[in-house]
Parts: C-alpha cells; sequence; structure tokens
C-alpha cells in the first residue's frame, strides 16, 4: 500500500540522514521504525503499581509494609 506523508523539513532531514548513515532506503527505515512502534506495548499499559512496586522512605518516618492499608493512611493524615 502506498501512503502520502507530511512531514517537517528538518524532520525529513534527520531521517534522511539516519537513512544514509544506516545504508537504508528510507522506505527500509520508516517501515522498521512503525513495526517497531507496533511491536512495543502501548503509551500506559504497563502492570498497575501497588504497595509492592510502590518507592520506600527510609528512616525514622517510615512506614512498615503492614501499614500501607488506606484506613491506617487516612488514620495518619488525621491525626
Amino acid at each position: 500500500m502506498r501512503i502520502t506523508l507530511e512531514l517537517p523539513d528538518p524532520l525529513f532531514a534527520r531521517l534522511k540522514a539516519r537513512a544514509a548513515s544506516e545504508h537504508l532506503t528510507l522506505k527500509q527505515l520508516l517501515r522498521s521504525y512503525v513495526e517497531l512502534g507496533l511491536n512495543a506495548a502501548p503509551a500506559g499499559s504497563g502492570s498497575q503499581r501497588s504497595a509492592h512496586t510502590l518507592p520506600r522512605v527510609e528512616g525514622p518516618l517510615a512506614i512498615s509494609g503492614e501499614h500501607l492499608s488506606n484506613a491506617t493512611l487516612f488514620d495518619l493524615l488525621d491525626a
């Protein structure tokens, strides 16, 4: 299938230079970029965050893992 792309001149120049430096045609380079993009995980599809993946605070203000429930955190905010 043929398509027409409208690219800003500076972007086109960068693509053309990259293709030349990798000894590829523009068609080959653009096809590889499209394939890489389609094979990559969709944005925002990362794993859900949980208490196990959250950063931990060290020191005197640290909260231990057993105190990471919503109820305990709300109690701390009310104190």
